[in-house]
């Protein structure tokens, strides 16, 4: 017999799909170092989930995580980053997380509009920094394609796409974290974070938090589809008018990390970029003090200021 779904739980597949999870992913937000507030706020392409980190004089930071993940991505990071920025850590409108869509995301575009109404609704006018992961860092160099004159400063790590195409062996393997078993969760993130256990005391219970959310979220989230996220041509990226900051770690497993700087620093030699070493595609929880330490550093830098 089929079972009936609730509509109301949506996202999710169940009522009770959605109450664990969110149990979970409470539990993880108490983990969050610095005092935030919340909010859900509303676009044309649905509710979007915000947590504000900061003072409120600071120039604001926008926050986008990786695909299959959310918000909370950034636990090793906001302390430092909310120091003196207003930081805002979104939920994907379109993956795991407390984002409530109502409209499918079918393109950049659709992403690009998402976004833009989002600061809309933020009163974000201009001037506004974003830190983008992974998947994030896509949508970010599509919007800053878009909206050159709303940014200031733009950092990319190790964003998918944007510069190379994925690599197989990543495709393959993440094909089968869609499936409900543990197993696959487990081995797909710990090969893809494995300078995370490497190099933190805590790494392990880091990486279990996230496999036991990420299979959480298999099992509970109605199905999405993706926007396949392009690499940009020589043109776009020449194109991209805001100071940019790209990092990689020295074992990213998405892209060849020495490629992809070598095409960067031959079609965009403006944009700035980093190698991290002892670290791969989990650069960000790796190696935190020193990709913090890196964005602020850029950050505060006057355009145009000589490299220190």
């Amino acid at each position: 017999m089929n079972e009936v779904i609730d509509s109301s739980c949506h996202p999710f597949k169940t009522p009770k799909a959605k109450e664990e999870y969110l149990k979970l992913y409470d539990n993880r937000a108490r983990k969050w170092p610095v005092p935030s507030t919340t909010a859900m706020v509303n676009t044309s392409y649905g509710k979007t989930f915000v947590r504000n980190s900061g003072p409120d004089s600071g120039k604001p930071l926008v926050l986008m995580h990786g695909v299959g993940g959310n918000s909370l991505q950034w636990i090793s990071n906001i302390e430092s980053l909310s120091k003196q920025y207003k930081v805002f850590a979104i939920d994907n409108i379109n993956d795991n997380g407390r984002s409530i869509p109502i409209k499918n995301i079918a393109s950049a575009n659709d992403y690009v509009t998402w976004l833009d109404e989002l600061f809309d609704e933020l009163m974000l006018k201009e001037e506004i920094n974003i830190v983008s992961l992974s998947y994030g860092g896509w949508i970010a160099s599509q919007y800053a394609l878009k909206f050159p004159n709303r940014l200031n400063k733009l950092v990319l790590l190790a964003p998918v796409g944007t510069v190379a195409q994925l690599s197989l062996g990543w495709v393959a393997r993440a094909v089968f974290v869609a499936l409900p078993f543990k197993y696959f969760s487990r081995k797909f993130v710990y090969w893809l974070t494995e300078d995370t256990l490497k190099s933190r005391k805590d790494g392990l219970s880091l990486i279990e938090e996230h496999i036991d959310e990420t299979f959480m979220a298999v099992r509970s989230f109605k199905g999405k589809r993706m926007v396949n996220p392009t690499v940009l041509s020589d043109e776009e990226l020449k194109n991209i008018e805001v100071p940019v900051l790209f990092m990689v770690g020295e074992n990213e497993k998405i892209c060849s990390p020495s490629k992809v700087i070598e095409r960067l620093n031959r079609v965009a030699p403006e944009f700035e970029t980093r190698l991290i070493k002892n670290a791969g595609h989990d650069l960000a929880m790796a190696q935190p003090k020193i990709v913090n330490d890196c964005i602020l550093e850029f950050l505060g830098r006057r355009f145009g200021e000589n490299e220190t």
